[in-house]
């Protein structure tokens, strides 16, 4: 059903040499506006930012990966690689996900190329069924796909997940060539199933990335990765490494902000039958986070504006 091993061969096919992407320096101090303060209370902010980003299949909550993260980085340099993978695992391990190491076969692949939209749309020709596998709430919708394939940005990515049963991991959906889904037991207004990341596809166009660092884009990816955030958010008022590619950048690592919202999305436990009740759980826990942090004096609980 994953059929990476192959996809994995086509991209060493299609692909060639590895980019020989000289890490770029770190860019030069930007001079941003003075932050604007909107008035909002922290708990709207949040549930602003949470709405915004989180973009998971139709019909369904937020999923996550369980346990285990293999990140597997394609045609960069090997010393480029590794930093995207250290960036990744480390973000991985503040969820208490736990980083595999070499030789372990990638559930998160992340690609460079030059060539973007021809190698988006060579994969998924090539390999529909690992885009959009035939089972409810595997991946967003076939227009999603669509503009995976076609987007201009410097990072485009593409989430698998799957509804299992919450004790034992088993399809809580019917599969195209098995029997019947498990549907365990609940109420009507919770659920014991939830939704569990299988893969994560992540593109880089090398062309469109000067002045960025490798650390950078590594926590670029370590967020698109671990979170099925929505391409076309509009992040531009909150303090997120989402902003990366923005002119002037907002925001060039892992924020506070970002992490906080990791925290929650994993320390959440998301059991309500309505996936925009999940969404809330995850905003509640996100504002306890916010909360504890400023008792604890590490940081201010409401939301900077860009350019913090």
């Amino acid at each position: 059903m994953l059929a990476l091993p192959s996809l994995l061969s086509a991209v060493f096919l299609m692909s060639g040499a590895p980019v020989q992407a000289t890490p770029p320096q770190d860019p030069p101090a930007t001079v941003v506006d003075d932050v604007v303060v909107n008035g909002r209370s922290l708990r709207q902010t949040v549930e602003a930012f949470v709405s915004e980003i989180t973009s998971p299949p139709p019909g369904h909550g937020p999923a996550r990966w369980d346990r285990r993260v293999c990140v597997g980085v394609v045609n960069l340099r090997r010393d480029a690689a590794q930093i995207v993978i250290d960036q990744v695992s480390a973000a991985a391990t503040l969820i208490d996900l736990e980083p595999a190491g070499p030789g372990c076969s990638p559930n998160i692949l992340v690609i460079a190329t030059a060539d973007a939209n021809a190698l988006a749309n060579a994969l998924v020709e090539g390999q529909p069924n690992a885009f959009r596998p035939d089972y409810a709430g595997a991946s967003r919708s076939a227009r999603a796909l669509e503009a995976f394939r076609t987007t201009s940005e410097p990072v485009r990515w593409w989430h698998v997940s799957m509804p299992v049963t919450r004790d034992q991991g088993a399809p809580a959906v019917r599969m195209p060539d098995g029997g019947p889904p498990t549907i365990p037991g609940g109420g009507l207004l919770t659920t014991e199933v939830t939704n569990r990341l299988l893969r994560s596809f992540v593109i880089l166009d090398i062309s469109k990335m000067e002045g960025a660092t490798f650390q950078q884009v590594g926590d670029y990816v370590a967020m698109v990765a671990l979170a099925q955030i929505d391409p076309d958010a509009d992040t531009a008022s909150f303090d997120t490494v989402m902003n990366l590619f923005d002119q002037p950048r907002h925001a060039e690592t892992l924020t506070d902000w970002d992490q906080a919202y990791l925290r929650a999305l994993y320390g959440a436990y998301l059991n309500e039958r309505n996936p925009n009740a999940q969404l809330g759980s995850v905003g509640s826990a996100m504002v306890r986070d916010r909360r504890a942090a400023e008792r604890a004096g590490r940081t201010p609980a409401s939301a900077p504006g860009p350019g913090r």
